[in-house]
């Protein structure tokens, strides 16, 4: 005779409070993604502008031989963090759709769905946390022997 757990046998159900509480919550992810991909163009938008904006300043300042690559070099770097800023700003801006589709049309499967859209969201900004916490790691441990290797 094969045993079920307790837990197998749960079923949640949310009171109207929660569903209240998720409902909001949807509200705030839209806007906040929507402002995002706002952030998104205006790094975009800075980016392609970059060069001209660094050759002026270089030829002001006297130094217009290195202005172009450092344009090239922070058009990149502008185009490397909207690509990075893009994915948490998707996923939010997909759980918020999701989720606000969801109670409008009493939809599990979208609920469902929105909710696997937050997971993502928050396990791309922890992986992310994790990866600049390395980085911040390794840069004082060189900055140690730099600085014990400099006397």
């Amino acid at each position: 005779m094969e045993e079920t757990s307790v837990f197998e046998k749960f079923e949640l159900q949310l009171d109207q409070s929660a569903k209240d509480f998720l409902k909001e919550t949807a509200k705030w992810a839209y806007f906040l993604s929507i402002l995002g991909f706002v952030g998104i163009g205006f790094f975009v938008l800075f980016a392609i502008f970059a060069g001209a904006i660094f050759a002026s300043l270089g030829s002001a300042a006297g130094v217009g031989m290195f202005a172009g690559s450092l344009g090239a070099f922070m058009s990149f770097i502008y185009l490397a963090i909207a690509a990075v800023y893009f994915f948490p700003v998707y996923y939010l801006f997909r759980f918020g759709s999701n989720a606000k589709r969801a109670f409008k049309e009493n939809d599990s499967e979208a609920l469902t769905s929105s909710l696997g859209y937050l997971k993502s969201h928050y396990k791309f900004i922890g992986i992310f946390m994790v990866s600049i916490l390395s980085l911040y790691a390794i840069i004082f441990v060189f900055a140690i022997l730099g600085g014990l290797l400099g006397r």
